[in-house]
């Protein structure tokens, strides 16, 4: 069984309370527009982490992590893009691919709108955690925690802090 620790759209901004959840899972998951780079380096520090850039990250964080991250946690397939769209409403950069060959567990950011939502005619879970920076319309900043236990995605919870 891992923890997982998910959140997006930090726009350079990391703090304690997002590191108290940090320290707690086992992996962090990222789905993009980190900004600088000391985000991701901070969580690095404490546990492994799998991200990918959205569109507001520079060439630095394009050449360290990828714009789509596709890969195994336990049984489930999972892949993490930034802008992905919802069910039914996919962006156009991603759609034919997720009908194609769709994951069990699809994340993205981008919105700054925490939804998490089954896709029942490609049986995928989406999921997006909001944004849990301080930059953007957003008023309560948002994280998810999950486990995922053989093909098993459970225990979700929402993480919210008040913005300052």
């Amino acid at each position: 069984m891992k923890k997982i620790l998910l959140l997006s759209d930090t726009h350079s901004h990391i703090d304690e309370n997002i590191l108290k959840y940090v320290k707690l899972a086992d992996e962090v998951w990222h789905a993009g527009d980190i900004g600088d780079l000391k985000v991701t380096d901070a969580i690095k520090k404490l546990k492994p982490l799998k991200a990918v850039y959205g569109n507001i990250d520079d060439a630095k964080a394009r050449a360290e992590y990828p714009e789509h991250n596709r890969f195994m946690c336990e049984d489930v397939d999972v892949w993490i893009t930034h802008i992905g769209g919802y069910p039914p409403r996919y962006n156009n950069r991603v759609r034919e691919r997720l009908k194609q060959n769709p994951p069990r567990l699809f994340i993205c950011g981008h919105s700054h709108i925490l939804k998490v939502m089954p896709d029942k005619k490609l049986n995928v879970l989406h999921m997006n955690p909001g944004a849990v920076g301080i930059h953007g319309f957003h008023k309560v900043r948002t994280m998810l925690r999950f486990t995922i236990d053989g093909k098993k995605i459970d225990n979700l919870e929402v993480i919210e802090f008040q913005r300052k």
